[in-house]
């Protein structure tokens, strides 16, 4: 009885998330598959038979499919226990894979491509790539929708095939380093009246080539890897037009695309250690991803808002830097190695830079802080290098490493600090506006709730290159 009226409670849900399209989800199992699966649950095993679910949708468009990801025995943080992959196909095609990295319910979403009116089937195999330790994957509530606000996104989005290191190299690499977390989208007016621009960009667990870590943190606020992926032209039909398509390709080159389409969705590959894209694909390069890349990001903010919303993104980014020996085994604020990365403060501001009034490098900004136990003692995001500020304009993320244990009810203020990045000095005014957000990372390296905030206006100048931004409420 139980069982049943979970089945129906499935289905019921399914039909709900695609109204007005009628998406039906059926019980998730195969003939073959063991009658033990609970309704609303897939259980993928090594060495075990596929599994399926079947919806049905009354018109056409782009599919997504959704469910809470577990690897029992999976750790991104352990060698040899990285990810478990599972291939999918939709109609008996190959349209994507899941790299689940942890043992723990995930959140994932990923884009299934453009399916037609009628009945359609999605395969779920345990694939080559996983770790050894794992053996099975469990989904729970799958659902697969229609979304229609989000069918122009979804229809351009790229298909990103997964880094080989081709000729010689791993052609399962990103199930071991570098996996792609999240995808989101962002649009703009194109030139043409009617016409837009949309662009996506892609959350990689870390990036094995580019910038180095400490100065990622420093930079970015993250040890993740974000970058722009693919921007394209649409007319107010949403038709591709021609001849617009670029990627970012090695060397933060912007390339014309030349590659193959399916459908809409651009094939591109991974193809450096710093993640930048070919549209020239290995041959029979055995993992794709087409993450769902309805996700937007407010105008205002900084791109590491979309991680901010996926907090699972933060503890899969700390256990690759663990794994990989990128964590100082005694964490010290006076160095500048990447100590625990739950003891750094997680800021991001905004800031705009004014025009200069003399020749010498531009200057950025970098956020310092003053603990009450000691408030004469200064610990800088910048680590005091130069190059480590912030030089982008608009809302950018950064991280000021703190002494273990260090709470934001310790903190007796933030501070701006302007500093040329390289030699001499402009003169350009730097004007900070605000601080969006500030977090720890909690013993699990999901964030904490924000719990600083300050809007404003602080002009930093030459003559006086720094401003008190926040000081805890009395």
């Amino acid at each position: 009885m139980r069982s049943r009226a979970r089945s129906a409670a499935f289905g019921l849900a399914g039909a709900l998330v695609g109204a007005p399209l009628v998406l039906v989800p059926a019980a998730p199992a195969t003939a073959a598959a063991p009658a033990s699966a609970a309704a609303g649950t897939i259980t993928v095993k090594r060495g075990g038979p596929a599994r399926t679910l079947t919806f049905t949708t009354r018109r056409a468009g782009e599919a997504v499919i959704a469910f809470t990801a577990t690897a029992p025995g999976v750790s991104w943080a352990r060698k040899g226990a990285e990810s478990a992959v599972v291939a999918i196909f939709v109609d008996g095609r190959h349209v994507t894979d899941l790299v689940v990295l942890s043992a723990d319910p995930t959140p994932r979403s990923l884009g299934l491509g453009r399916v037609g009116p009628g009945k359609h089937k999605v395969t779920l195999r345990f694939a080559k790539g996983s770790a050894p330790s794992a053996r099975r994957v469990v989904l729970a509530r799958p659902t697969v929708r229609l979304p229609q606000a989000d069918q122009l996104a979804l229809r351009h989005a790229p298909v990103v095939v997964g880094r080989t290191g081709w000729p010689f190299g791993n052609p399962y690499q990103n199930a071991t380093t570098d996996a792609p977390l999240i995808a989101w989208h962002e649009t703009r007016p194109a030139t043409t009246p009617g016409h837009r621009i949309i662009e996506y960009s892609v959350v990689w667990s870390n990036e094995d080539g580019g910038t180095d870590s400490p100065a990622l943190m420093a930079r970015w606020g993250r040890t993740t890897d974000i970058e722009w992926v693919y921007r394209v032209e649409v007319d107010a039909s949403g038709r591709r037009v021609a001849g617009t398509g670029v990627y970012q390709a090695p060397q933060h080159l912007t390339l014309k695309f030349t590659g193959r389409y399916e459908g809409d969705h651009p094939v591109l590959q991974t193809c450096t250690s710093n993640n930048n894209m070919c549209d020239v694909i290995t041959p029979k390069a055995p993992l794709r991803f087409l993450l769902d890349a309805s996700r937007t990001k407010p105008a205002a903010r900084a791109r590491e808002v979309v991680m901010d919303r996926e907090p699972w993104t933060y503890r899969i980014m700390a256990q690759e830097m663990l794994r990989e020996g990128k964590i100082e085994k005694l964490s010290d604020p006076a160095t500048k190695a990447v100590g625990d990365q739950r003891t750094y403060l997680f800021v991001e501001l905004a800031k705009r830079t004014g025009a200069p009034t003399g020749s010498g490098s531009a200057p950025g900004v970098s956020l310092g802080v003053r603990l009450k136990r000691d408030p004469s003692k200064l610990y800088r995001s910048d680590h005091d290098e130069p190059t480590w500020s912030i030089e982008r304009d608009g809302p950018a993320a950064t991280t000021v490493e703190l002494p273990q244990g260090t709470t934001v009810a310790d903190i007796a203020s933030i501070e701006a600090i302007r500093r040329p990045v390289g030699i001499g000095d402009n003169g350009a005014p730097a004007t900070v506006t605000s601080i969006n957000r500030g977090f720890f990372l909690r013993s699990g390296y999901l964030p904490q709730r924000s719990a600083i905030s300050w809007t404003g206006s602080l002009t930093l100048t030459p003559q006086s290159p720094t401003a008190t931004l926040w000081r805890p409420m009395a």
